[in-house]
């Protein structure tokens, strides 16, 4: 299944370099002219990504990567080098991916708790699981308040395969969880900078124990050993939970009655009200809900020609499965149902949708608008907030295309 998605390294820097070469052999046209300009303004991909696809990707900043909402295309599983990217911390020496096998992860409030090296995890039993990836802060660009942070559109967000050891397995080899475990924490192994409060930097994040039954510690992501970029040797895999609780180069598991006192934890990602402060008491950013977009048509390729064209996208609900996708070409005046398409790949990844219209001469505003197995709705309008979380708004995510 990941085999047809998935290119080899080798090809990833062979295409890189065939699309940097492309954009400079565009011709004379004003189009080429345009395409060399914006090449030119692009900021260079950071060296730990460099082996991803320059034109799929908006460069917000070294550690801040979006996938271009036109390089999605119609395929369900999101290619490796054109995921985004999101580190809270600078990636650490490529030094660590030189034995994987050795990695090894401390796990913490179970009845025999120990450290196990990836090697060891291997013995455990394997799993493959699709979900959604998503960085919490996608969709802030479409937050009129202009929320601190990088302003992801609608490319913070990917479907990819993970295949590793259900941590469910390493939790029953060690002998099961001990009293009182509340919480699941996962603490990263970035180099932390040194004359700081680790507390004040540490990426460690934690999540109910529920999330337990389906996580994974994942070493492989599209049929391909993890790549740095996106947190090999070893990653916590929370499928349905926003992609900060997916903890890169994982170090440490721990279950135990409290939350993280980590910063990333105990003020970061909350969903804070307009004009407050961020604290522990305001709701975590953990469950992704129902939300979907569409990939096309997209008013970046200029005037469509009237009749027919093919509205499609993608829906997910966090933890729960898609029921259905309606769109909409008035701007949400009247809906109807998109055809659901593509394989089913689980409750956590992403499903796509199609529906054929007819577009006369004028402006129309394409909305897509989700429902998940348990009945509920993608919200009309975003949820205002500090830090520009959670947006599922479909408003927000319409697009606007012309025919002529």
């Amino acid at each position: 299944m990941t085999h047809s998605t998935t290119l080899p390294r080798r090809h990833l820097l062979a295409g890189s370099a065939a699309a940097l070469g492309a954009l400079g052999l565009a011709g004379w046209t004003g189009t080429a002219r345009a395409q060399q300009a914006t090449a030119a303004a692009v900021k260079p991909l950071p060296a730990y990504a460099g082996w991803k696809t320059p034109d799929a990707l908006i460069v917000h900043s070294t550690s801040t990567l979006e996938t271009r909402r036109s390089a999605f295309g119609t395929s369900v599983i999101t290619p490796s080098n054109q995921l985004y990217v999101r580190n809270n911390l600078p990636a650490p020496d490529a030094a660590i991916l030189d034995n994987r096998d050795g990695w090894a992860v401390a796990i913490e409030g179970v009845k025999n708790p120990r450290s196990l090296t990836l090697a060891e995890l291997k013995t455990l039993g394997v799993e493959t699981v699709a979900t959604v990836l998503q960085c919490s802060g996608n969709g802030r660009g479409f937050f009129p308040s202009k929320p601190s942070g990088t302003p992801w559109q609608v490319g913070a967000a990917g479907c990819v395969v993970w295949s590793g050891v259900p941590l469910r397995n390493v939790v029953a080899a060690l002998g099961g969880l001990a009293d009182g475990a509340a919480y699941l924490t996962g603490t990263g192994g970035e180099k932390l900078p040194e004359g700081v409060d680790p507390l004040t930097v540490l990426v460690e994040r934690s999540v109910p124990v529920k999330a337990m039954d389906d996580a994974l510690l994942a070493w492989e992501m599209n049929g391909e050993p993890l790549s740095l970029a996106h947190g090999g040797p070893l990653r916590l895999v929370v499928p349905g939970y926003q992609g900060v609780n997916n903890i890169k180069y994982v170090k440490r598991v721990a279950f135990g009655s409290a939350q993280s006192q980590a910063r990333i934890m105990s003020h970061g990602y909350r969903m804070s009200p307009p004009g407050s402060k961020a604290s522990p008491d305001q709701p975590s950013v953990w469950e992704m809900g129902v939300k979907s977009w569409i990939n096309g048509p997209l008013p970046d390729k200029g005037a469509l020609k009237p009749g027919q064209v093919q509205v499609h996208g993608v829906a997910f609900g966090g933890t729960r499965s898609i029921k259905g996708v309606e769109v909409s070409v008035d701007g949400g005046k009247t809906w109807q149902a998109a055809k659901l398409i593509g394989p089913d790949l689980g409750p956590f990844a992403w499903r796509q949708f199609a529906l054929p219209v007819r577009l006369e001469a004028g402006s129309h505003v394409l909305a897509s608008r989700a429902t998940d197995t348990a009945g509920n709705v993608q919200a009309e309008q975003r949820e205002e907030n500090l830090g520009g979380y959670n947006n599922a708004s479909w408003r927000d995510h319409a697009v606007t295309v012309t025919v002529a």
